[in-house]
């Protein structure tokens, strides 16, 4: 498998982890909703937290398999 195939392994995984993560945990008590008017500004503050913890870990994981 070259270079380029393993990258585009990774990604894959990384987006399907991303998008099952956005679609278990959509609006957690973290996350900021301001509504003024016909705005709405959503600012997800907790579930990136979270995405960002999930990702670290599976590109640890991923460095330490090398």
């Amino acid at each position: 498998m070259t270079g380029f195939g393993k990258i585009f392994i990774v990604i894959g995984i990384v987006f399907i982890v991303i998008g099952l993560l956005w679609s278990f945990i959509g609006k957690l008590p973290g996350d900021l909703t301001f509504k003024k008017g016909n705005v709405t500004f959503y600012f997800p503050i907790m579930t990136s937290i979270i995405v960002s913890i999930v990702l670290s870990l599976i590109f640890y994981f991923i460095g330490k398999i090398r």
